[in-house]
């Protein structure tokens, strides 16, 4: 299992890269694509397409998360560059990018299904971030 976190900050996307490690352990591939390849903010097909790859070459499958909508426009660019039989292994997650990361990790670090790593990386859209009275 692996996760490809995609951002249009780099400084963002390597500093969840070194949340999710510490969580998901050795056994979970991480890669990340963020910033242009100038250092600017925005997304790069090419560099989605190369995170893509580095997880595929070391994990069955992946699970993407993006920070905002309109990476999944240069998610689309990049996974048109992989073969289809590498396409089916790319399951994208609409899942908020931080704490849907962390809890995808925690479930593939325990040997979790795709689906059900992609499940739990959803349940952050709902998770309350302060306590309820």
């Amino acid at each position: 299992m692996g996760l490809i976190l995609v951002s249009h900050s780099g400084t963002l996307v390597d500093g969840l890269r070194e949340m999710v490690v510490q969580v998901a352990g050795p056994d979970v591939a991480v890669a990340t694509a963020g910033g242009t390849e100038d250092g600017r903010l925005g997304t790069s097909a090419p560099r989605i397409a190369e995170a893509v790859r580095d997880v595929l070459d070391r994990a069955d499958t992946a699970v993407v998360l993006l920070d905002l909508g309109s990476a999944a426009l240069s998610l689309e660019l990049a996974l048109e560059d992989l073969s289809e039989e590498d396409r089916r292994r790319v399951h994208i997650s609409e899942a908020p990018l931080v704490e849907g990361a962390i809890l995808a990790a925690v479930q593939a670090s325990v040997g979790a299904t795709v689906d059900e790593v992609v499940a739990a990386a959803q349940s952050a859209t709902t998770m309350a971030k302060l306590p309820r009275a």
